[in-house]
């Protein structure tokens, strides 16, 4: 399994509703996600999922030409991790 994740807010919906969040950390060394998606989410997120911000603006801006807001901010992340 890869060590760290990076989320979007229909697999942290989808695993909430049916009580099962805390299968992400059981699967996962470490889960990360962006403010955005954090604020999308509408609740507060457990201590486990790290919330980390785009530090490369020009690549998240090239990567949103092709995908939307979001998926781009977490392609930026993962690109840095």
């Amino acid at each position: 399994m890869p060590k760290i994740v990076i989320s979007d807010t229909s697999t942290l919906i989808i695993l909430q509703k049916i009580e099962q969040l805390d299968l992400l950390q059981k699967l996962y060394i470490e889960l990360v996600t962006t403010p955005e998606i954090a604020e999308e989410y509408g609740e507060e997120l457990p201590n486990w999922i790290k919330v980390e911000s785009v530090n490369d603006k020009k690549y998240q801006m090239l990567l949103e030409t092709q995908v939307n807001n979001r998926r781009g901010k977490c392609n930026c992340i993962s690109k840095r991790i």
